[in-house]
Order: structure tokens, then C-alpha cells, then sequence
């Protein structure tokens, strides 16, 4: 079908919204017009040329068309406006006015139809309110090139804009976030980054051979603008996130908008039946009904026209990096046992280390020994003066004070604050300041903090001047002082029962401590760990304890023995020893460590400084996965999805990861398929590391930044939640509580200056406080150099 009546060359088209009638607009400089395919198409039929509606006429030059999803309105930009024209009237319903530079594209909102998103050449965009003619929002000039294309998705709430220099721009339209900017993306890098990618993983079959072209010679640098953005089904890819194809100059690309990452690259040049080298125009359309997706390329040096059909399950597959060895999970299968830690393999350094020594039976010698009363004259030492063979060494009076009253027992007025409840699944993140407590009057840093795994009502922390501290999660007290290392305090860790603190410092020890009193019950030196611990924990449910030091990681057998004897109080009576050592891939140093201690589970994680991610089964003995250019830069640290034993959590949830790295973000990982599924950029995080932890009931990731605030990141969405205030410096580390409901007790904590405030925010329910109120706990550290403070906020 040819449709005729334009006198001028024709420089925009496009369909309508809906499939009955199908529309067609289309704009050259002498008019605009409407066609209806239907009508047309009768029309040939019965002998007679078809004619269209005409719009508008001189409008100028017009860039692009859109039709409103309700097929009534048609957006024509024209110049340096968008005339917004009505079908039924022909008329001109508003003419809206403010770009300093031609109108490239125009977008309706799904949701909202009365909302317009233009892009101009003038490097930025502005939403309109095309029913009032309104501006509501307009962005600052975002880059040197000019604004090509745009794309409204409606899953995600997320708007795409594309420009000339092949950078992609996406906005968050959800409601509240004021179109903030969740990341910006350089096709050129990622296309590097994705060919590399797939030549260290080598997938099997490779392109079909029936349209790889054979190289010629030296390729040439070809730019990546973007011509165009269209939605892409790639449902069995991500369940989750949105794909979207993005048409190019060069070929067409598949991205990932959970992950800003790219899925599959087509080149243009790799077909010998498409003419079409260079593209200089391109549009992209899924099939209805279908999986495949048609593409409509012209060329940019001549009047070639192409169409191509493109399978994205199969170009997916092709490139893809294909996943070996055995499907991993967090969770150990369940088999025949009853209980996970008893369907341990033999060989496993787990079952060795578990193994129980057999005691031999007591001979009768020994029991008639037992039996005998010893003639021995009975001495009450208290009331004897001593002679001061048992009295502690003169070295003891100079050490800190500590907090340890009432031989570790809590104040009576704790007890009663405590209260299990389920943990609130669909509470918001915390957003407001409630308390703060002053833990450093010195120069030093606080490095690490985490909350009692059991509880969730005593914190510990870790700081650069050699000591750990021990509080209370409401900050309501004095906190204990743990002294004894020699170096900066690099990691905390609760035991599973609440009962001991393990720490890891840069001197190369890692000690082990009681909440009964300031002396470890555990020291192990240098002897053990060939270099520095850079993160130890205790592991299957306090059984063992896992440390990394250098390209190791450590499987340590440990007894805690908490008997006195004042004679001997000098001679370490608990004892470790090591299980199994085993060794990185490329036997780099590890940056990071993480297991699950509330549950049995086999997988041990480690970050690598050579930027890979390694997954141990300790069931076995060996490594299970590695995950090669995780991230541009060396991950800092790992954080897991622990759950807690107040919340239930679907058990898929529990394979999900995150890795933080420098300048590279947040990125969400499923153990089972070793893919990344989710970014999160949205805070600043250039130089310094700023940690990482999940909620409890899995749905938000918390982390600090640089700009002296900590973000909230719900798992479904790129973009932060809460941008929570009030630090004077870097937020260097971020933990949430395990517990649930606590009446009137704040629960979120932060690290700041010396001053010591607390900030309650009542709520009422008819005249009663804090009836049935839950709170949403998480735990926040921020490290300075000049004033430390740690502060309590509440829901």
C-alpha cells in the first residue's frame, strides 16, 4: 500500500497505540497527517487513492511524532516545541515552549497519559502536563552531546534517554524521587567490557556460520549512538528486571535495566545477506504474541532499506556464558538425614572437624580413686591474707576501664524491653534520627559494627585505636572496652548463641572474647595466619571459625573454655586448630569473606584482589565457582542474605549476594545462576569503601557513602528508598538488627561526633504510647578522623 498526499519529503512517522483502528501519522515540512489504515486499505481496494487527514500545515520541521496511548492527541515536535494536536478537532490544544534547541524525541507516560517527556538537542529533557500546557519538571544540561531517543518503562518506572555519543541517561519516575538520575551508561565500555567477557568464557556453537562474514582486515572504530529504544521481551532471561534493545549506528544491543548490563550484541557487519553496514535510522518492534522482534534499518550513506528479524532466545543463548559444574544453593539439599550437619560427606573437612573424639570407659582403678576421700587439711583461702603468688602482675593496673558489671549480666529494666515478635515484612525503612551515644573522644575511627545475631540487643564495635566495644542496642549505658590488640580493629563478629565476640585486627591476631569479663578466652597469633586476618567469623552455628588470611581461607576447630583458676589464669586454656586451607584459583589475596552461621550451609564466598568473585563447598572441600571482572575494581566486601530468626524468607531468597566495590557500586548476585540481577549506583562511593548489609526480612539493602549519608535500596528497584541525613563524614559501615517489635526502644544507629543526644519520635495510638509499634532496626557506622559519635534513630 503507498500512501500519497505529502509535497515535501516526509522526516517523521509513526503508528498509533492501538490495534483497532491502526493509525498512522506522518509529518514532512508542508503538513501533518493522520491515515487509518483500515479505511485505506478499503479505499484501494475499491480502485480510489487513499487520502489522509490532514493535521497541521507549515509546522517547520518536524523530528519525531508520538501518539498518545489513547490514539485522541498527537505530539509533533516541531523545532524547538511540541505541538500538541487533537484528532476529533484538529486543533492545536497546546504549544509547549522552553527547549533552546531542536525537539528530538517525545514520550507519553503509560500511567500517566497527561504526562509528556520531550528531549532535546539542547542536552536535556523537561515534563510536561500537556492538558494545562505546563512545564513540571526540567533537567539540567546532561551531557556534551545532544539527546536522541527516549523510552518510557513502565515495569521498571524508569525513563531511558539516549544521545549522540552513544551514553544512555536513566531517571527514576517513581513518585516522590523527583526524576533523580539512577545511572548513566557508556555503550562503548560495556560492548568492551561484554567482548571480553565472552572471550574468557568461550561458549560452545558460537554464531551460526551461515552469516558470519569473514574478517577482511583491520576493523574500524564505528560510534554507538543511540537511534533508537524499544522495550524487549526477555521474560525468560530476568524475572525481575526489563530488558531493552537499543539501535545503533552499528548493530543492535540487548540491555539490561535491573543490571545496566549488556545480554547480547548484534553487529550489522557480521550478516552477508544485510546490506546495511552503517544504519542511519532505526526502529525496533516485538512481534505481538511472539518472541521475535523486527527491525527496520536504513542506510546512512545511501536509500537502502532492510528489514531484519531477530530471535532474541537464540541470540541469548549464543553469548551467553555458559554455567558448569553443579546448580548451588545457600540451603544443602535435604536427604535422607534429619539434620543437614549429619549429612555431611566423610571426606568433607566439615565431618572431620565435627568428629567427636570417643572417651575411653573409666577403669575400676580410677573409679575407686574417685571414691576415696583425701586426708587433706581443709584451707579457706579468702580469709587467709595472700602473699601475693596469686595476685595479677603490676601491668594490670594500667588498663582501660571497662563496663563489665555484674559478671556480664544485663540491668533488670533490659529484660523486660525485649519482646518476640515476627519481624515487620511490610514496615518501611527507617527515616528518621532517634539517638545518639558518644563511643571515641580520640582522634580514632570506628572501622566495623554488628548487632548479636541472637537478640539483636547488644552491639559491637570495632575501632582504628585497638579496641572493640560492646553496647547496648539502645544505646543506654556504658559501653564495655575490649583492649588487647596491637592494630586497628578490622572486624567484629557475634557468635551464633550471643555468648562470644570474635575480632580480627592488623596486627595479625584474631581474639576471641566473653561478655563476663575484659580478658579473651582465645588468642591466635601470628604462628597461624601467614599474613594479616582480613575477615574472620564464626561458622556452622559456632562450630568452626572461618578466616581469610592472604590468598587462604582457614577452617579452624576451636574450644572455648571459660573455667577459672587464678593460679593459672595466664595459660590460654581454650585451643584451635586447623581443619583445611584452601587456596584461591589464581592464589591472589582475599579482600573479603562470608558464610551463613545461623543455619548449616556448605558455601563459603571470597572476594579476590585480581576483581573475582569465588565460591567454596566446604561439603566437598574445593572450589565450586568462579566468577571472573565481577566488578571494575576489587570488591571490599560481601554481604549474604542471612535472614533472621524472626523473619521468614522465601528459600531462593536466601541465594542472593551483594558485592561493593569503589567507583563500580552495589551489585545483587543469585547463586544459582552466578548472574548479576540487580545495580545499585545511586550513591556516591568513588574512594573510600562504605559497607553493604541486607534487612532481615531480605527486601532492603542498606550503605553508606561519601556524601556523609547513608541510602536504603529496596531489592525490586535501582533506586534508593531513603537518603537518611545527619553525618559529618563518611558512612563507612551500615548493619541491621535481627530483632522485631521493641516497645519504645529506638533501633537505628549511626556513628558521628562526640556528642551524645537522644531523639525519640512518640507514636500514638487514642491515648496510648507505642501500642503494638514496630520497628524497622538498622544499624549504621559512620568513621571520621576528627569525632566519632554513635547515634540511635527510630521509624
Amino acid at each position: 500500500m503507498i500512501l500519497k498526499g505529502h509535497r515535501q519529503p516526509i522526516t517523521a512517522v509513526t503508528f498509533g497505540s492501538r490495534e483497532s483502528p491502526l493509525l498512522v501519522c506522518s509529518a514532512s515540512r508542508d503538513c501533518v497527517m493522520m491515515w487509518g489504515l483500515d479505511e485505506c486499505r478499503q479505499e484501494e481496494l475499491q480502485g480510489r487513492l487513499p487520502r489522509g487527514t490532514v493535521l497541521g500545515a507549515l509546522l517547520g520541521r518536524v523530528l519525531c511524532l508520538r501518539l498518545s496511548p489513547d490514539d485522541r492527541v498527537v505530539a509533533v515536535c516541531a523545532g524547538n516545541r511540541v505541538l500538541m494536536l487533537d484528532l476529533e478537532s484538529r486543533s492545536t490544544l497546546a504549544e509547549l515552549d522552553g527547549h533552546h534547541g531542536p525537539v528530538t524525541a517525545a514520550e507519553f507516560c503509560a500511567q500517566q497519559t497527561h504526562i509528556l517527556i520531550s528531549a532535546s538537542e539542547d542536552r536535556s529533557f523537561k515534563v510536561w502536563d500537556h492538558r494545562v500546557g505546563s512545564l513540571i519538571h526540567s533537567s539540567s544540561v546532561l551531557t556534551a552531546s545532544p539527546l536522541l531517543s527516549l523510552l518510557v518503562d513502565p515495569r521498571s518506572q524508569q525513563l531511558v534517554a539516549g544521545c549522540t555519543d552513544g551514553q544512555l541517561w536513566i531517571f527514576s519516575l517513581v513518585e516522590g524521587h523527583h526524576y533523580r538520575c539512577v545511572t548513566h551508561v557508556d555503550l562503548r565500555k560495556k560492548r568492551e567490557s561484554f567482548s571480553t567477557r565472552r572471550a574468557e568464557s568461550k561458549p560452545e556453537g558460537g554464531q551460526p556460520p551461515s552469516t558470519k562474514a569473514p574478517e577482511t582486515g583491520e576493523e574500524t572504530e564505528v560510534a554507538l549512538p543511540v537511534l533508537s529504544l524499544a522495550a524487549c521481551d526477555c521474560g525468560f532471561l530476568s524475572e525481575t528486571g526489563s530488558c531493552l534493545w537499543i539501535g545503533s549506528s552499528a548493530g543492535l544491543l540487548i540491555f539490561n535495566l535491573a543490571s545496566f548490563e549488556l545480554e547480547g550484541v548484534l553487529h550489522y557487519k557480521d550478516f552477508w545477506s544485510l546490506s546495511i553496514q552503517v544504519a542511519g535510522s532505526c526502529a525496533v518492534a516485538s512481534r505481538t504474541g511472539g518472541r521475535e522482534a523486527l527491525c527496520l534499518l536504513t542506510s546512512m550513506f545511501g536509500n537502502e532499506t532492510a528489514l531484519v528479524e531477530v530471535d532474541p532466545a537464540a541470540l541469548l543463548r549464543s553469548q551467553q556464558r555458559p554455567r558448569r559444574g553443579p546448580d548451588l544453593s545457600v540451603l544443602p539439599r535435604p536427604g535422607p538425614c534429619f539434620y543437614f550437619s549429619s549429612c555431611v560427606s566423610p571426606t568433607s573437612p566439615l565431618y572431620l572437624g565435627l568428629k567427636e573424639k570417643r572417651t575411653k570407659p573409666a577403669t575400676q582403678k580410677q573409679v575407686a580413686a574417685r571414691s576415696v576421700v583425701k586426708d587433706h587439711p581443709l584451707v579457706f583461702h579468702n580469709k587467709i591474707q595472700s602473699s601475693g603468688y596469686t595476685a595479677a602482675p603490676c601491668a594490670t593496673m594500667f588498663s582501660p576501664k571497662t563496663n563489665f558489671k555484674n559478671d556480664g549480666k544485663r540491668a533488670s529494666k533490659c529484660k523486660n524491653n525485649y519482646r518476640r515478635k515476627e519481624y515487620p515484612l511490610e514496615s518501611p525503612p527507617p527515616s528518621k534520627l532517634g539517638k545518639r551515644l558518644a563511643v571515641a573522644r580520640d582522634q580514632a575511627a570506628l572501622l566495623c559494627i554488628q548487632c548479636s545475631a541472637g537478640d539483636g540487643q547488644r552491639l559491637a564495635c570495632g575501632l582504628a585505636n585497638h579496641l572493640s566495644l560492646v553496647c547496648n542496642a539502645d544505646l543506654t549505658g556504658t559501653p564495655a572496652v575490649l583492649s588487647g590488640h596491637d592494630g586497628a580493629v578490622g572486624s567484629v563478629c557475634w557468635s551464633h548463641d550471643g555468648r562470644w565476640v570474635l575480632s580480627a585486627s592488623q596486627d595479625g591476631t584474631l581474639r576471641v572474647w566473653s561478655m563476663r569479663g575484659p580478658e579473651p578466652l582465645l588468642r591466635l597469633g601470628k604462628d597461624m595466619f601467614p599474613k594479616p586476618v582480613q575477615s574472620a567469623q564464626f561458622y556452622y552455628i559456632d562450630a568452626f571459625i572461618l578466616s581469610s588470611s592472604g590468598p587462604e581461607v582457614q577452617l579452624l576447630k576451636h574450644h572455648i573454655d571459660t573455667s577459672k583458676d587464678d593460679l593459672r589464669r595466664y595459660r590460654q586454656k581454650s585451643w584451635c586448630t586447623p581443619v583445611c586451607r584452601l587456596l584461591t584459583a589464581d592464589v591472589v589475596d582475599i579482600t573479603s569473606l562470608s558464610a551463613v552461621n545461623d543455619f548449616h550451609s556448605y558455601l563459603v564466598l571470597a572476594a579476590g584482589r585480581n576483581r573475582t568473585l569465588e565460591i567454596f563447598d566446604l561439603n566437598v572441600g574445593c572450589s565450586a565457582a568462579v566468577i571472573t571482572g565481577a566488578h571494575s575494581r576489587p570488591v571490599y566486601q560481601i554481604c549474604q542474605n542471612k535472614g533472621s530468626s524472626f523473619a521468614t524468607q522465601q528459600s531462593q531468597a536466601y541465594n542472593l549476594f551483594a558485592t561493593a566495590a569503589t567507583g563500580d557500586g552495589i551489585k545483587l548476585w543469585d547463586l544459582r545462576t552466578l548472574r548479576c540481577e540487580r545495580r545499585f549506583e545511586g550513591h556516591p562511593n568513588r574512594g573510600y569503601p562504605c559497607g553493604i548489609a541486607f534487612s532481615p526480612c531480605g527486601r532492603f539493602v542498606a550503605c553508606g557513602a561519601e556524601d556523609r549519608h547513608a541510602y536504603v535500596y529496596e531489592t525490586s528497584s535501582s533506586t534508593f528508598s531513603r537518603r537518611l541525613a545527619g553525618h559529618t563524614s563518611t558512612v563507612t559501615a551500615v548493619a541491621f538488627s535481627p530483632a522485631a517489635a521493641q516497645a519504645a526502644v529506638p533501633t537505628h544507629v549511626l556513628v558521628d561526633d562526640p556528642l551524645l543526644a537522644c531523639h525519640h519520635q512518640n507514636r500514638c495510638r487514642g491515648s496510648e504510647r507505642f501500642r503494638d509499634t514496630e520497628y524497622l532496626a538498622l544499624f549504621i557506622l559512620l568513621s571520621s578522623c576528627t569525632s566519632k559519635r554513635l547515634s540511635c534513630a527510630l521509624l
